[in-house]
């Protein structure tokens, strides 16, 4: 494959100039800082010196407000909360943030993770009507629900309230009593890339401050905060730089039980840091949910003893390792499959499905197509009929925008700018595609 290579334009020297003196470092550090956009003196302390007093109000995200007043009703009349999250890590650690914040404080709180393979992506139906059976009336939903449309209608007809928190990008948004997203258009909130597990952090500090409960309480979970933000790729800038900052102090000074367990398992050096995250920790956490129960995920990073958090750590280990040799195989199918296409030399795009591939593993597949071909890249499990996509892109396509201008052959899909999931039915396959290309 040919490489462009494109050049970052050379700032003003004047301006790196300034910078400099203003701050007091080398004419090339300002050059770098500048590179990142910062220019001012104020914006460089912030970058250099990350200080938790400078995260955002949580009172300025649209519904927050009512999102606290309507948990702080559950709570007095006594209704049972469910925190309702997503599979992969930022959903796993996001639950088990929220669900030990809101469990120290309220007895009444129970959690549940969909299983990917029957009930798939987002707030599910089996759910809703588990929820009823077992006498819940609230649920939080964190890292998915933004386009639970006809799931949250079911919820409603079936008397229960629904928060939705998600930091997906939204379309038509369900009929929820409140929706903490910071990506809708009319969200005051200034900054826009918070993780799902940011966002229920974000609840969980509005909650502690309107009641006046310690900080503490919500910053003691900042090391799964932490590792969200590595995971799941968003920008490590502003309010995610405070608290990846801090997150990291504490993951390396006292990390919490269960991520202690997989650190003392995985990692064999003293400092941690992002990259450790990325490949060593977050794997073990997806894995759980990639090939069994992501609830296996939970139940350790809510762990409070060391011989049962050891002992769930290497089972989620030994799954990893399950999921590697997996992925590896689907991998090699699947590049056979994409270069067996007749027009493959002059494709923009790479879009494979194969009979039964674990659905768990297709995200990790797509990953590993586009770093092959550097093309966005769609590869899809095909059971019953049903495809279901995992979405991978390059710099600057946005994949998310291209599938939903496929929208006419797709049942549902939802994402980001540069990762995305999808299902479609098996005779839309070649339309789709394509219209895709």
């Amino acid at each position: 494959m040919d490489k462009k290579w494109v050049y970052k334009p050379k700032h003003q020297e004047e301006t790196a100039a300034q910078l400099a003196e203003s701050i007091n470092v080398d004419p090339l550090i300002a050059r770098l800082l500048l590179s990142r956009g910062i220019r001012t003196f104020d914006e460089a302390r912030a970058f250099f010196r990350p200080d938790l007093s400078l995260l955002h109000d949580p009172f300025l995200m649209k519904d927050m407000d009512k999102a606290v007043a309507i948990i702080d009703k559950a709570i007095r009349n006594q209704e049972r909360i469910l925190i309702y999250g997503d599979y992969d890590v930022d959903g796993t650690t996001a639950v088990a943030l929220v669900y030990r914040f809101f469990k120290h404080l309220y007895d009444q709180v129970g959690y549940y993770i969909p299983d990917r393979h029957s009930e798939g992506y987002g707030l599910s139906m089996q759910a809703i009507d588990w929820a009823v059976d077992n006498g819940y009336g609230l649920i939080i939903t964190l890292d998915c629900g933004i386009t639970a449309n006809e799931q949250v209608l079911y919820a409603n007809e079936r008397g229960l309230t629904v928060i939705i928190t998600d930091h997906h990008l939204p379309a038509t948004l369900p009929e929820a009593a409140a929706i903490l997203n910071p990506k809708q258009a009319d969200c005051p909130y200034p900054f826009k890339e918070l993780s799902g597990c940011g966002i229920g952090f974000k609840l969980a500090q509005a909650f502690a401050s309107r009641n006046e409960i310690d900080e503490q309480y919500v910053l003691q979970s900042l090391d799964l905060l932490a590792v969200s933000i590595a995971a799941d790729i968003v920008p490590i800038l502003g309010e995610n730089r405070i608290l990846t900052h801090f997150g990291l102090k504490k993951l390396n000074e006292n990390p919490t039980v269960g991520l202690r367990a997989i650190i003392q398992l995985c990692c064999d050096k003293k400092d941690l840091n992002i990259t450790d995250i990325v490949f060593t920790i977050a794997p073990r956490i997806n894995a759980a949910g990639r090939m069994g129960d992501a609830k296996n995920a939970v139940e350790l990073l809510l762990s409070n003893n060391m011989q049962e958090a050891e002992s769930r750590a290497q089972v989620i280990n030994e799954t990893n390792t399950d999921r590697r040799d997996v992925d590896a195989n689907i991998t090699r199918e699947a590049m056979l499959v994409a270069e067996a296409t007749s027009d493959f030399t002059s494709r923009r795009t790479t879009v494979v499905y194969g009979q039964n591939w674990h659905k768990g593993v297709i995200g990790i597949v797509a990953s590993r197509l586009v770093e092959q071909y550097y093309r966005p890249t769609i590869v899809f499990s095909h059971a019953d009929g049903l495809l279901t996509g995992s979405a991978r892109s390059v710099n600057g396509f946005d994949i998310h925008h291209a599938i939903s201008q496929c929208a006419e052959y797709v049942d549902q899909f939802g994402g980001h700018k540069y990762a995305a999931g999808l299902t479609l039915r098996e005779e839309n396959i070649e339309k789709f595609s394509s219209k895709f290309e």
